[in-house]
């Protein structure tokens, strides 16, 4: 039996209350705003909901893919022939267990969490206020800026393993490393949620911190363009953006794809753009960099198979 219809068959004996779409479009839950449709995508609301999913779609064949807000990746235009589960649905942020921490599902957005951090008085996500990703997403790839990242204050992270169930993993036993974590290297694993641990501070400080940063990424970055932030990991001695203007590669377009002439290490869809153009300028880039500067410049955007 196709994947497909074992998986709806399932889903209505089991979970008849979950949100599953067919041939939705990636596009319209990437930042990139490209991406084929997911032969299914499912919007889980509840962690339960999520680990029963999570499950039955590995033993039917389903390949999951876990996605938060889409704002690392790129997804092909011929779409994906898998399950697509969005975690949006699952964005609580409360209070943690311990004084001086805050819980977040994965489904939160990184300007929640650094919100009600600040209005608790914790100081020490003021960096992810303006990431546009989720905490599920900002966990798996380490995300950082402005010197912050979130190997530095996640306590602990609640993992579904496909062999021995939820456990919770220490933040020392993530793996964190520049743009990586465990969750990297067992991608049949899920986030459901993450504890960070806080320092207290100031409200209006850690506001001001906020919008500081804030006002700093509209000055340097293309937000007004749909992009998944910095589209390459920063070179060891490096930075990538200048590498890319210094090769005179500012405005570099393929169809509807460009490198922003705002800020070179963006690569933007300036209108009509398919993953294939996003694709084949990245891979431009890559080239022109190597050859001239001898750099290997690698993604640090997610690109997604069928």
């Amino acid at each position: 039996m196709d994947w497909v219809r074992e998986l709806d068959k399932w889903a209505a004996d089991y979970l008849p209350d979950l949100k599953i779409t067919a041939e939705e479009p990636m596009a319209r839950h990437t930042s990139f705003r490209v991406g084929g449709p997911a032969r299914r995508m499912a919007f889980p609301e509840r962690g339960e909901q999520l680990v029963l999913l999570w499950s039955f779609a590995r033993e039917c064949g389903a390949r999951p893919l876990l996605i938060g807000n889409g704002t690392n990746l790129l997804a092909p235009d011929d779409g994906l022939d898998r399950l697509v589960i969005a975690t949006g649905g699952m964005r609580r942020v409360e209070a943690g267990a311990e004084p001086g921490t805050v819980l977040a599902e994965s489904g939160a957005a990184l300007a929640q969490a650094a919100e009600f951090a600040c209005r608790q008085g914790l100081t020490g996500l003021e960096f992810a206020h303006g990431i546009p990703g989720s905490v599920g997403g900002a966990v798996y790839m380490n995300a950082g800026a402005y010197g912050g990242e979130m190997g530095r204050v996640t306590e602990s992270v609640s993992v579904l393993f496909p062999e021995e169930g939820v456990r919770l993993v220490p933040g020392a036993e993530m793996r964190f490393s520049y743009r990586h974590s465990l969750l990297a290297d067992c991608p049949e694993a899920a986030a459901l949620h993450a504890v960070f641990r806080l320092s207290s501070g100031d409200p209006a400080a850690i506001r001001e911190r906020m919008r500081e940063l804030t006002a700093k990424r509209k000055a340097s970055q293309p937000l007004e363009y749909p992009s998944a932030g910095s589209t390459f990991k920063r070179p060891e001695g490096h930075f990538a953006g200048a590498l890319i203007e210094q090769c005179g590669l500012k405005g570099l377009s393929v169809g509807g794809a460009q490198v922003s002439e705002k800020h070179a290490g963006f690569v933007i869809n300036r209108g009509g753009a398919s993953g294939a153009d996003v694709l084949e300028l990245i891979r431009q880039v890559q080239s022109r960099v190597l050859e001239e500067t001898g750099v290997r410049l690698e993604p640090e955007v997610r690109i997604l198979e069928r």
